[in-house]
């Protein structure tokens, strides 16, 4: 009897792709239309203004740097919406969840990276707001890897097993 593969696990991590494409697909369009790349939000830039005085940027680094910040953003995004038309295209079947985890990754590094400073300045807000992200990302990603190994170990479906042709035409094995 063959068991049917739980589904639940590549539903949910379809849900949370949704959320980023949409959620980090309107900020990094947000940040690309802003004419300081999102240094106007004092509150939501926080983590690169630190950034920018570790690493001694001047303005023109540090807008740069908010630049570069709004590309992984939106890359993010797009990882995130690949992973759903490739999920939309198959969605009986398994697909390589491979794009997402790179998606993924970046949103939890920028997560982490954003949170830190929130919690300095103990702006509720923007903690609830960094932590949600950190929180959703990491379990798609542990969604990710149970269904990765979930196909490890179910492996190839099992062939038939024949005796070989010689041992048919022995009168033992008939």
């Amino acid at each position: 009897m063959m068991r049917r593969p739980v589904r639940a696990p590549a539903a949910i991590t379809l849900v949370i792709a949704v959320y980023f494409v949409l959620v980090w697909g309107a900020d990094a369009v947000a940040l690309f239309r802003s004419p300081a790349y999102g240094l106007d939000d004092v509150w939501g830039s926080q983590f690169l203004f630190v950034i920018g005085r570790l690493a001694s940027l001047s303005p023109i680094g540090l807008i740069k740097l908010a630049a570069f910040f709004a590309a992984l953003k939106l890359a993010a995004a797009l990882a995130c919406l690949g992973h759903v038309v490739m999920s939309i295209r198959t969605w009986p079947a398994q697909q390589s969840p491979d794009v997402l985890e790179a998606g993924l990754i970046l949103i939890v590094a920028i997560s982490i990276l954003a949170v830190g400073p929130a919690v300095w300045s103990q702006e509720a807000a923007l903690v609830r707001k960094h932590t949600v992200d950190l929180l959703l990302a990491g379990l798609a990603v542990a969604l990710c890897l149970v269904a990765r190994h979930g196909a490890r170990r179910a492996g190839p479906p099992a062939a038939e097993i024949r005796p070989p042709k010689i041992l048919a035409r022995l009168s033992l094995w008939r």
